[in-house]
């Protein structure tokens, strides 16, 4: 069977007009800026209104992406929303948003990997288009944290906000896109970080709600040393399938969960800091809409250039992890 080239033809972001500081923050739990931006580099986070859902995000990221590919709703075979915030169990949040943009001919199904949603997402929907099976598709990271973070805990209030990264991927030439992927999970660390109760093992009930069960529980240490370990290793390893060596990168697109995390990434690979994409101080930890919303900021401002190396990477609860090294096409300058 023959196969494609994929890579990414157009980006979009969209955050929450709400911005909650850390001032903010110091009104509302037992902390400080200082302790926040010394052990995070937080500094402030987008919050989503109280009747703003997922979905609603995702279609502001989605319209952008289609508009910087020159891609119509119509044309689009696959919609995959990477999420742990659904609007609602089922439908999916990827058909809400089929609807909304009247992509009537596109499959569309979300996917949960918490963090590494988007990449592991970017990783299922390119294989659709290398196979020749679809054209174009949708890939959409999403997430309102703050609709599942329980504010009276200091440690983990801190750390999240809300926002909707997307891209479009199709066919590129030879030589462009996606070089290699590297998903990877490790399910004895689940506890390490999860959302206790709202599922068949805990459903809803007074004693989940009274027992705060239905927001983010997290390690937070536990999960710190994962990351410092693996948001390098992974990358490294993308590298490898691809052929190439960390000399070889133009840009690092980390998650942007922690700057100690990022730093301890960029000292592995040999990378100055103007070589990474990090915007974790205006909207912290942003779960699987991290990874888009930097890269779509990168592009817009014009950081990155054709046959430029990019190398994405991110971590999450599951735990789970995955990175992606693609060689930059922009349809609009090469062709």
């Amino acid at each position: 069977m023959e196969r494609y080239g994929v890579g990414i033809l157009g980006t979009g972001s969209h955050l929450p007009e709400k911005v909650l500081t850390n001032a903010d923050l110091e009104k509302m739990v037992e902390t400080s800026d200082e302790w926040i931006v010394t052990r995070t580099g937080i500094r402030e986070r987008r919050i989503a209104r109280p009747e703003e859902a997922s979905s609603d995000l995702a279609l502001e990221a989605a319209r952008k992406a289609l508009d910087a590919a020159g891609v119509t709703p119509e044309a689009l075979d696959l919609i995959v929303v990477a999420t742990v915030t659904p609007d609602m169990m089922f439908p999916s949040t990827a058909c809400i948003v089929q609807e909304k943009l009247g992509a009537t001919r596109a499959a569309a199904f979300d996917l949960s990997a918490a963090c590494s949603g988007f990449l592991y997402g970017v990783a299922a929907a390119a294989q659709f288009i290398q196979t020749g099976m679809y054209r174009y598709a949708l890939v959409i990271g999403v997430d309102c944290l703050s609709k599942i973070t329980d504010w009276t805990d200091r440690a983990t209030c801190v750390l999240f906000g809300d926002g909707a990264g997307a891209v479009v991927l199709g066919p590129v030439p030879e030589g462009y896109g996606f070089l290699s992927f590297e998903l990877g999970a490790d399910g004895s660390g689940g506890d390490l970080l999860k959302l206790p109760a709202g599922g068949s093992r805990l459903p809803a009930s007074e004693k989940t709600v009274r027992g705060r069960q239905h927001y983010i529980a997290m390690n937070g240490s536990e999960v710190f040393k994962f990351a410092v370990r693996i948001l390098g290793a992974a990358a490294e390893e993308a590298l490898k399938k691809a052929g190439l060596t960390k000399e070889d990168v133009d840009f690092l697109v980390p998650h942007q969960a922690n700057y100690r995390i990022i730093d301890a990434a960029m000292r592995r690979l040999g990378l100055a800091e103007d070589k990474v994409v990090i915007n974790l101080d205006r909207y912290g930890n942003m779960s699987s809409a991290s990874v888009p919303v930097a890269l779509d900021e990168a592009v817009r401002a014009g950081r990155i250039h054709a046959g430029d190396l990019l190398v994405l990477v991110g971590f999450g609860g599951g735990l789970t992890w995955g990175a992606a090294v693609l060689r930059w096409w922009d349809a609009k300058k090469e062709g």
